[in-house]
């Protein structure tokens, strides 16, 4: 979310940057909550005139009223002075009524205006008009045919569907024996990499507020992932970054405390709606995941150096793991609302030939720390900091990727060595069909 005296003093270039991610209906906005704020601004102003008239009309009424008692001709004067105080008091009230209205609608449409995209953003309006930047790792296609993941996975007896299926419908799954181990392997290690990069480990709650879920992403965004639990104030988290950045929720952070780097575990929830195609089937694309991610809170200036460090930790993971890797930069209508800057890095799937997203890396600027009233308190003075997330492993894709690059002719897989101790020192996975 932007801020309102930004916006007042560059309508120009926030109506720039909307053009730039191809939101052109949302243009109208601008001139609207710019008006919006005008009349806010003017009522505000009244009502602290008013506030400041009224302790001396007070005290005029209560010096009128002792003369009244003893001079009867000051009563009628000092009525007059009270029936000015009722209108002032009445006057008031209204403004203030009308205070909390204007700033219900100017939030809600300020909540909408896109994040102003950092100059190194690609323009384009959609995923298509993303740009490769670089390549890790040798991209190969192997002599032989690499079944489809899920395929692969039951030639272990690794994965159910049929069962998930039955007991809680589509986008569900279990995983079983070496496939379930290797699945947790992934995640401990994950861990491990982060720890070993200074960050703090943390398992956050899994259900979050309302306005927690408000402050850390869109409405478009919220509408389309998030689980809401029936009659309560609470939501399923659809990642851990939301409930992580949660966590300074009006918190005044001392800037000795800087950066916060924290890396957490949790299970993830979404209705990914919408019909998905064949290569979206199986577990790449479900409602029900576990993760490791990564989060940053750091001062402004250092916002750009973390979120170069973030994705390239990324890229060093998978590398660790065998699997060739890219990294794409979003353009800007393929990033949402609240982010400056976002890339994303795919895995290589030997089977379709192509790269597919196994991580995405967001600098988000302050617009989650004003949504949340985050604040850092400075020596000279107090300021916003900027928030920054980014995947470690999400293991339903990751195992795509693992398997895929990993899968020798025989049909059995190899176990990257990094995740052999977590494996209790299994090298090679062999298939039981």
């Amino acid at each position: 979310m932007l801020d309102i005296k930004f916006l007042r003093e560059n309508p120009d270039l926030v109506k720039e940057n909307i053009k730039k991610k191809f939101q052109e209906e949302k243009l109208p906005l601008v001139d609207q909550v710019i008006e919006l704020d005008r009349r806010n601004r003017d009522a505000m102003t009244e009502a602290n005139t008013l506030r400041a008239a009224r302790n001396t009309l007070s005290k005029q009424v209560g010096m009128l009223m002792g003369q009244a008692k003893k001079d009867s001709s000051k009563l009628a004067e000092a009525e007059e002075a009270k029936a000015k105080v009722k209108a002032n008091a009445d006057r008031l009230a209204e403004l203030e009524q009308l205070e909390d209205q204007l700033a219900i609608e100017i939030r809600k449409i300020m909540l909408t205006i896109p994040n102003i995209i950092d100059p190194s953003v690609p323009i384009g309006p959609d995923d298509s008009a993303n740009v490769e930047v670089e390549r890790f790792g040798d991209a190969a296609v192997p002599d032989f045919e690499v079944p489809y993941h899920t395929d692969i996975m039951e030639r272990f007896d690794g994965v159910d569907m049929d069962a998930a299926g039955r007991v809680s419908g589509a986008g569900f799954y279990y995983l079983m024996g070496d496939i379930a181990r290797l699945h947790e392997a992934v995640l401990a290690y994950a861990r491990d990499f982060m720890i070993g990069k200074g960050f703090t480990f943390c398992v956050p709650p899994f259900m979050i507020h309302g306005n927690v879920v408000e402050g850390v992403m869109s409405q478009t965004d919220m509408d389309a992932m998030m689980y809401k639990i029936e009659g309560e104030d609470l939501y399923l988290i659809g990642t851990s970054e939301h409930s992580m950045i949660g966590k300074f929720i009006d918190q005044m952070i001392p800037e000795d405390k800087l950066p916060q780097t924290l890396t957490s575990y949790s299970p993830c929830f979404r209705k990914e709606k919408g019909s998905h195609g064949i290569e979206e089937r199986g577990v790449y694309r479900i409602h029900q995941f576990e993760k490791q991610e990564m989060i940053v809170v750091c001062k402004p200036e250092e916002s750009m150096d973390w979120y170069e460090k973030m994705w390239r930790y990324s890229v060093e993971l998978f590398r660790s793991m065998d699997i060739p890797v890219r990294q794409l930069e979003c353009c800007s209508g393929d990033l949402a609302d609240l982010k400056v800057k976002s890339c994303d890095i795919e895995a290589w799937s030997p089977r379709q030939k192509k790269y597919f997203e196994v991580c995405s890396c967001s600098n988000l600027g302050d617009a989650q720390a004003r949504r949340l009233k985050m604040r850092v308190k400075g020596e000279h003075g107090t300021y916003l900091p900027h928030t920054l997330n980014n995947t470690v492993a999400a293991p339903p894709r990751m195992l795509i990727a693992l398997l895929e690059n990993n899968l020798q002719a025989d049909g059995s897989v190899k176990v990257p060595e990094v995740l052999r101790p977590y494996m209790g020192g299994v090298e090679v996975l062999v298939p039981k069909h």
